[in-house]
Protein backbone atom coordinates (compact mmCIF):
# COMPACT_ATOMS: atom_id res chain seq x y z
CA UNK A 1 0.00 0.00 0.00
CA UNK A 2 1.31 3.42 -1.00
CA UNK A 3 1.53 5.97 1.80
CA UNK A 4 0.02 9.42 1.41
CA UNK A 5 2.51 12.27 0.88
CA UNK A 6 3.08 14.52 3.89
CA UNK A 7 3.37 18.26 4.26
CA UNK A 8 4.61 20.60 7.03
CA UNK A 9 1.17 20.60 8.66
CA UNK A 10 1.44 16.83 9.15
CA UNK A 11 4.67 17.39 11.08
CA UNK A 12 2.97 19.96 13.32
CA UNK A 13 0.04 17.61 13.95
CA UNK A 14 2.41 14.75 14.81
CA UNK A 15 4.29 16.98 17.24
CA UNK A 16 1.08 17.99 19.01
CA UNK A 17 -0.03 14.35 19.14
CA UNK A 18 3.20 13.45 20.97
CA UNK A 19 3.00 16.20 23.58
CA UNK A 20 -0.79 16.62 23.82
CA UNK A 21 -2.52 13.44 22.63
CA UNK A 22 -5.74 14.70 24.17
CA UNK A 23 -6.12 17.46 21.54
CA UNK A 24 -8.41 17.09 18.53
CA UNK A 25 -6.28 18.77 15.84
CA UNK A 26 -8.64 18.32 12.86
CA UNK A 27 -9.33 22.06 12.69
CA UNK A 28 -5.59 22.76 12.78
CA UNK A 29 -5.12 20.37 9.86
CA UNK A 30 -7.71 22.24 7.80
CA UNK A 31 -6.89 25.84 8.69
CA UNK A 32 -3.14 25.32 8.84
CA UNK A 33 -3.29 24.22 5.23
CA UNK A 34 -5.66 27.03 4.23
CA UNK A 35 -3.33 29.63 5.80
CA UNK A 36 -0.26 28.14 4.13
CA UNK A 37 -2.02 27.90 0.75
CA UNK A 38 -3.21 31.48 1.08
CA UNK A 39 0.29 32.72 1.78
CA UNK A 40 1.85 30.68 -1.02
CA UNK A 41 -0.77 31.69 -3.57
CA UNK A 42 -0.65 35.31 -2.42
CA UNK A 43 3.08 35.34 -3.15
CA UNK A 44 2.54 33.73 -6.56
CA UNK A 45 -0.17 36.24 -7.45
CA UNK A 46 1.97 39.16 -6.28
CA UNK A 47 4.74 38.01 -8.65
CA UNK A 48 2.28 37.58 -11.53
CA UNK A 49 0.83 41.08 -11.09
CA UNK A 50 4.24 42.69 -10.58
CA UNK A 51 4.89 42.00 -14.28
CA UNK A 52 2.14 44.55 -14.96
CA UNK A 53 3.50 47.09 -12.48
CA UNK A 54 0.72 46.54 -9.94
CA UNK A 55 0.36 44.92 -6.54
CA UNK A 56 -2.36 42.47 -5.51
CA UNK A 57 -4.22 45.28 -3.78
CA UNK A 58 -4.08 47.45 -6.87
CA UNK A 59 -5.19 44.49 -8.97
CA UNK A 60 -8.22 44.17 -6.69
CA UNK A 61 -9.22 47.81 -7.33
CA UNK A 62 -8.85 47.49 -11.10
CA UNK A 63 -10.61 44.11 -11.18
CA UNK A 64 -13.52 45.44 -9.12
CA UNK A 65 -14.00 48.32 -11.55
CA UNK A 66 -13.73 45.97 -14.56
CA UNK A 67 -16.24 43.49 -13.09
CA UNK A 68 -18.72 46.31 -12.51
CA UNK A 69 -19.29 46.47 -16.29
CA UNK A 70 -19.31 49.47 -18.56
CA UNK A 71 -18.68 52.29 -17.94
CA UNK A 72 -16.34 50.68 -15.32
CA UNK A 73 -17.22 53.35 -12.77
CA UNK A 74 -17.78 53.15 -9.02
CA UNK A 75 -17.56 55.57 -6.14
CA UNK A 76 -14.60 55.34 -3.75
CA UNK A 77 -17.12 54.31 -1.07
CA UNK A 78 -18.40 51.42 -3.22
CA UNK A 79 -14.83 50.30 -3.88
CA UNK A 80 -13.94 50.49 -0.18
CA UNK A 81 -17.01 48.47 0.80
CA UNK A 82 -16.39 45.80 -1.85
CA UNK A 83 -12.71 45.45 -0.96
CA UNK A 84 -13.22 45.85 2.80
CA UNK A 85 -10.70 48.71 2.93
CA UNK A 86 -10.63 51.92 4.90
CA UNK A 87 -11.03 55.11 2.89
CA UNK A 88 -7.42 55.97 3.71
CA UNK A 89 -6.17 52.66 2.33
CA UNK A 90 -8.30 53.14 -0.76
CA UNK A 91 -7.02 56.68 -1.34
CA UNK A 92 -3.40 55.51 -1.51
CA UNK A 93 -4.24 52.83 -4.06
CA UNK A 94 -6.33 55.22 -6.15
CA UNK A 95 -3.55 57.85 -6.10
CA UNK A 96 -0.99 55.37 -7.46
CA UNK A 97 -3.32 53.94 -10.09
CA UNK A 98 -4.36 57.40 -11.23
CA UNK A 99 -0.72 58.50 -11.54
CA UNK A 100 -0.11 55.40 -13.68
CA UNK A 101 -2.98 56.40 -15.99
CA UNK A 102 -5.03 53.29 -15.19
CA UNK A 103 -8.02 55.11 -13.73
CA UNK A 104 -9.33 58.61 -13.33
CA UNK A 105 -11.33 60.33 -10.62
CA UNK A 106 -13.99 62.82 -11.53
CA UNK A 107 -16.86 64.63 -9.80
CA UNK A 108 -20.03 62.58 -9.39
CA UNK A 109 -22.74 64.29 -11.51
CA UNK A 110 -25.40 63.00 -9.08
CA UNK A 111 -23.67 64.09 -5.85
CA UNK A 112 -21.80 67.40 -5.68
CA UNK A 113 -19.69 66.13 -2.78
CA UNK A 114 -18.92 62.74 -4.34
CA UNK A 115 -16.38 61.34 -6.73
CA UNK A 116 -16.47 58.65 -9.36
CA UNK A 117 -13.57 56.34 -10.17
CA UNK A 118 -13.42 55.07 -13.77
CA UNK A 119 -11.02 52.74 -15.54
CA UNK A 120 -9.17 54.30 -18.44
CA UNK A 121 -8.69 52.42 -21.72
CA UNK A 122 -5.18 51.57 -20.54
CA UNK A 123 -6.63 50.32 -17.24
CA UNK A 124 -9.06 48.02 -19.05
CA UNK A 125 -6.27 46.66 -21.26
CA UNK A 126 -3.95 46.07 -18.31
CA UNK A 127 -6.54 44.40 -16.06
CA UNK A 128 -7.69 42.13 -18.88
CA UNK A 129 -4.10 40.93 -19.33
CA UNK A 130 -3.38 40.71 -15.60
CA UNK A 131 -6.53 38.70 -14.81
CA UNK A 132 -5.57 36.19 -17.49
CA UNK A 133 -2.09 35.88 -16.02
CA UNK A 134 -3.47 35.48 -12.51
CA UNK A 135 -5.93 32.81 -13.58
CA UNK A 136 -3.12 30.94 -15.32
CA UNK A 137 -1.16 30.93 -12.02
CA UNK A 138 -4.18 29.68 -10.09
CA UNK A 139 -4.91 27.00 -12.69
CA UNK A 140 -1.29 25.86 -12.60
CA UNK A 141 -1.55 25.47 -8.83
CA UNK A 142 -4.53 23.14 -9.28
CA UNK A 143 -2.78 20.74 -11.66
CA UNK A 144 -2.26 18.25 -8.82
CA UNK A 145 -6.03 17.78 -8.59
CA UNK A 146 -8.50 16.30 -11.04
CA UNK A 147 -11.32 18.54 -12.25
CA UNK A 148 -13.67 16.61 -9.98
CA UNK A 149 -11.39 17.08 -6.96
CA UNK A 150 -11.03 20.81 -7.68
CA UNK A 151 -14.81 21.11 -7.88
CA UNK A 152 -15.26 19.21 -4.62
CA UNK A 153 -12.68 21.39 -2.92
CA UNK A 154 -14.39 24.56 -4.18
CA UNK A 155 -17.75 23.26 -2.91
CA UNK A 156 -16.34 22.35 0.50
CA UNK A 157 -14.57 25.69 0.88
CA UNK A 158 -17.78 27.52 -0.09
CA UNK A 159 -19.67 25.62 2.62
CA UNK A 160 -16.97 26.39 5.17
CA UNK A 161 -16.88 30.06 4.22
CA UNK A 162 -20.66 30.38 4.47
CA UNK A 163 -20.73 28.63 7.83
CA UNK A 164 -18.00 30.84 9.32
CA UNK A 165 -19.03 34.18 7.78
CA UNK A 166 -21.96 34.54 10.22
Amino acid sequence: MQSQPTDPVDTIIEQWARVRPDLDTRAMEVFGRIFRLSRAMGDRMERAYKLYGISRGEFDVLATLRRSGEPYTLSPRQLSATLMLTTGGMTGRLDKLERAGLLRRSPDPHDRRGLQVTLTEEGVRLIDEAVGSGLAEESAALTGLTDEQAGQLADLLRELLISTAG
